[in-house]
């Protein structure tokens, strides 16, 4: 899939199969999303858009479940644990 490279809000690459539908976002952290189902019309609107970072929160992270596909994974440690260690 070819990625066009974007710069809004944490947005730093974009790119759209519209065979299979597979919207595919990489973030500032290098962590790489893909939704399944967009349409080419929300496509359309979020690769054209001069606010592409609120476009995609409103009408593609929250309409749509992610697969990471690369980087970080989400944190699931405590923070507290590095001040006072892991419980045992």
């Amino acid at each position: 899939m070819e990625m066009k490279k974007i710069n809004s809000g944490k947005l730093r690459a974009i790119g759209y199969d519209a065979r299979s539908r597979l919207l595919q976002v990489q973030l500032d952290d290098g962590s790489t999303l893909q939704y399944s189902g967009v349409g080419e019309d929300s496509w359309r609107r979020l690769s054209s858009s001069g606010a592409a970072w609120s476009y995609y929160r409103d009408n593609i992270e929250e309409e749509f479940s992610a697969k990471r596909v690369s980087g970080k994974a989400p944190a699931t440690a405590n923070p507290l644990d590095e001040l006072f260690g892991k419980p045992q």
